[in-house]
C-alpha cells in the first residue's frame, strides 16, 4: 500500500490495521465513481455554509461548481463537505450564540476528513468569522472564498439595498412618514439578487477584512454575488488552493501580529461593523494575537475613512468593487501598513500592491490626504460605566451628540424595550440617554443586534432622529446613530450597567475616551448587594455549554477553551 500521508491516504480512520483502513476508505471511494487516478490525487476540501435557511447564499451551488473546476485543472481532487449554516434573520436567539458551534465544527471537521487544503466558502455575517477561526485552529492551508454582495436596484427613482435602507425606511415608518401599504411595497425590493447585504455591513466587512489578512484571493472581497467575476474567482480559489496544498502555506503564517494590526487599519479606514471588532479579535484570538482597544484607539486617530459607503455614506459595495475594490484602500493605505505580511497567494502584501493597477474612482475611495472623515470609523469608550471597554461607530454617527451629559432612561430587558419603547407615556426627551440591560453576551439573549435601540415614537414622530444609546448588545453593520455597544462587563454578569436606574446621570465623551456612570460608590454598592444574575443557566445541550464558556466582547465572545493561550 502506499506510505503517502497525503490525500485521501492522510488521517485514515482507526482499524487497527492502517493498510486494512486505507483499502476500505478507497474501496467506499470508489462507490461515488471515482478512478483510481482522481484517488490519488492532494485532495482540496471545500467547506460551505448553504441551506434553505440561507438567502445570501442561494447561489453557492454554481459557486462549488467553479471551485471544483479549478481544483481539478490545477490537479487535485475537490471533495465538498456542508458546515453549520448561519442565516443572520433566519437564527433564534441570534447567529451570534452559534459562531462559536460552527466554528467549533470547521475546524473539527477540517482535521478529522482527509484533505491537504481547504477552500472556506461563506459570505452571511458569521460565517465568514466562523470559518476562519476553526480553519486558524485547525492550521491546514486554506483559503476564503466569499459569497459578494446583493446588486442594489432602482426603485421609485433611488437605488435600494439591503439592509442600510430597510433600516432607513422603517424609522420613516414607525415615524407616520409612510403608509402600510408603502412598507409592503419596500419589503419586496430591498433585496433581490444572490449574496450578502449590498452596503458596507458586518458580511461586507468581514470579506474585506478576509482580504486584507491575506486569507483570500486580491481583488476577491467586492465581486457582486451575480457577477461572472465571482464564478472567475470561484475558480481561482479552487487553483489557488491546490497551490496552497503543495506549498504547506498555513494561516498560522498569514494570520500575524502585523496582518491583523493591518486588518485593524482596514476596518477603520472603510468605516466598517462594530462587530468586525468582535470577529477578529476572535480569529486572532485561537492563534494568540491580542487585540487592544487601546491600540485601535491610536490606530483610528491616525487612519481616516476613506471610503463612501453606507452606512457612512452614500455608495454600495459594487460601487466600491468598481472603484477599485479593497486593493484601492489597501493602496492609500501603503504607507501605515506592515507590507511584509505574507497572503495566500505567497506573495508578500507589498508584492501585490505593486503590482496592481493604480486606477481608483476618487467619488468612491478618497486619497489619504483628502480622505471622507478625518478619523477612522470606531472609536473604544472605558470608564465607570464600562470598565473593560465599549465601541461607538463614530463614522456613522452624530458628532453633535460626542460630547454629553444626560438622564438615562433605562430598559432592563429586551421585553421591557418592546413592551415600552412606543409607549405614549414614557418619561423621555432627546436629550436623554436610552440604556439597554441584560442583552450582552450571557443575559440569556446572546448577544443579538439589539443596541439600535429605536426611537421613541413620540419623539420619531416629532422628527428626532438621533439620540445617545446604550448597551452591552451588538447592533448590525448596516446601521447608524450615536449608539454605544460591548459595553463590558455585561449586566448579566453584574457589571455597572446593570446597576444604572433611570434617572442617573451619564457623561459621553467620544474625545476622551470615556464612558462614565456620575453615581457615588456608596449607592452602587448598595444596588450591587441586590443584584441578581437576570436567567437561570440552561441546564443542558449546547446552550449550557455556551452559557458556561463566553467570554465578554474585549475577548471576541469565543470561547474560554478555544483561545490559545
Amino acid at each position: 500500500m502506499s506510505q503517502n500521508v497525503g490525500g485521501l491516504a492522510r488521517g485514515v480512520t482507526n482499524y487497527g490495521d492502517a493498510d486494512f483502513s486505507l483499502y476500505l476508505r478507497r474501496s467506499f471511494a470508489k462507490s461515488m465513481g471515482y478512478s483510481v487516478e482522481m484517488l490519488a490525487r492532494p485532495v482540496v476540501g471545500i467547506a460551505h455554509s448553504a441551506s434553505g435557511f440561507n438567502n445570501c447564499h442561494r447561489h453557492f451551488p454554481e459557486l462549488l461548481e467553479a471551485v471544483k473546476r479549478g481544483v481539478l485543472a490545477a490537479g487535485a481532487l475537490p471533495l465538498d463537505f456542508p458546515t453549520i449554516s448561519l442565516g443572520e434573520v433566519f437564527l433564534s436567539p441570534t447567529s451570534m450564540m452559534f459562531r462559536n458551534l460552527m466554528s467549533m465544527d470547521v475546524e473539527e471537521m477540517i482535521r478529522a476528513q482527509p484533505m491537504d487544503a481547504v477552500v472556506l466558502l461563506g459570505g452571511c455575517d458569521k460565517t465568514v468569522p466562523a470559518l476562519l477561526m476553526g480553519a486558524a485552529a485547525a492550521d491546514r492551508p486554506a483559503v476564503v472564498l466569499l459569497a459578494g454582495p446583493m446588486l442594489p436596484m432602482p426603485y421609485h427613482g433611488e437605488r435600494l439595498g439591503a439592509c442600510t435602507d430597510c433600516r432607513r425606511f422603517w424609522a420613516k415608518y414607525r415615524a407616520g412618514g409612510i403608509s402600510t401599504a408603502e412598507i409592503d411595497a419596500i419589503e419586496g425590493n430591498l433585496a433581490t439578487t444572490a449574496g450578502t447585504c449590498a452596503v458596507m455591513g458586518t458580511a461586507s466587512t468581514m470579506a474585506s477584512l478576509a482580504e486584507a489578512l491575506g486569507m483570500a484571493l486580491p481583488g476577491t472581497a467586492g465581486i457582486p454575488a451575480v457577477h461572472a467575476d465571482r464564478l472567475r474567482s470561484a475558480e481561482a480559489t479552487g487553483r489557488q488552493a491546490v497551490a496552497l496544498a503543495r506549498s504547506g502555506l498555513t494561516p498560522r503564517r498569514i494570520i500575524t501580529p502585523r496582518s491583523v494590526e493591518n486588518a485593524l487599519r482596514v476596518l477603520l479606514a472603510i468605516g466598517g461593523s462594530t462587530n468586525a471588532l468582535i470577529h477578529l479579535t476572535a480569529i486572532a484570538g485561537r492563534l494568540g494575537i491580542p487585540v487592544s482597544l487601546d491600540r485601535l484607539n491610536e490606530l483610528s486617530d491616525e487612519t481616516p475613512v476613506l471610503v463612501d459607503l453606507k452606512p457612512t455614506g452614500q455608495h454600495y459595495m459594487s460601487d466600491l468593487h468598481a472603484a477599485g475594490g479593497i486593493g484601492a484602500v489597501l493602496r492609500e493605505l501603503r504607507p501605515r501598513l506592515h507590507l511584509d505580511c505574507l497572503t495566500v497567494t505567497g506573495e508578500t502584501l507589498g508584492e501585490r500592491l505593486a503590482a496592481e493597477a493604480s486606477w481608483v474612482d476618487r467619488e468612491v475611495v478618497r486619497p489619504l490626504d483628502n480622505p471622507y472623515q478625518d478619523k477612522g470609523g470606531l472609536v473604544a469608550l472605558s470608564g465607570t460605566l464600562a470598565p473593560n471597554g465599549a465601541i461607538i461607530k463614530r463614522s456613522a454617527a452624530d458628532p453633535a451628540l460626542f460630547e454629553r451629559e444626560g438622564r438615562a432612561v433605562v430598559f432592563s430587558s429586551l421585553d421591557d424595550l418592546a413592551a415600552r419603547i412606543d409607549a405614549a407615556d414614557l418619561d423621555v426627551t432627546p436629550d436623554d440617554f436610552l440604556v439597554l440591560q441584560n442583552a450582552g453576551p450571557k443575559s440569556g439573549a446572546a448577544m443579538p443586534e439589539a443596541g439600535y435601540l429605536p426611537i421613541p415614537a413620540k419623539l420619531a414622530r416629532a422628527g428626532v432622529k438621533d439620540m445617545v444609546r446604550i448597551s452591552d448588545a451588538r447592533m448590525s453593520g448596516t446601521a447608524y446613530g450615536t449608539i454605544v455597544l460591548h459595553v463590558s462587563p455585561e449586566a448579566a454578569v453584574g457589571g455597572p450597567l446593570g446597576l444604572v436606574r433611570t434617572g442617573d446621570r451619564i457623561r459621553l465623551s467620544v474625545a476622551g475616551r470615556r464612558l462614565d456612570l456620575l453615581v457615588a460608590e456608596a449607592g452602587l454598592a448598595a444596588r450591587r448587594a441586590t443584584w441578581r444574575p437576570p436567567v437561570t443557566p440552561p441546564a443542558r445541550g449546547y446552550a449550557k455549554l455556551y452559557m458556561s464558556h463566553v467570554l465578554q466582547a474585549e475577548h471576541g465572545c469565543d470561547f474560554d477553551f478555544l483561545r490559545e493561550a
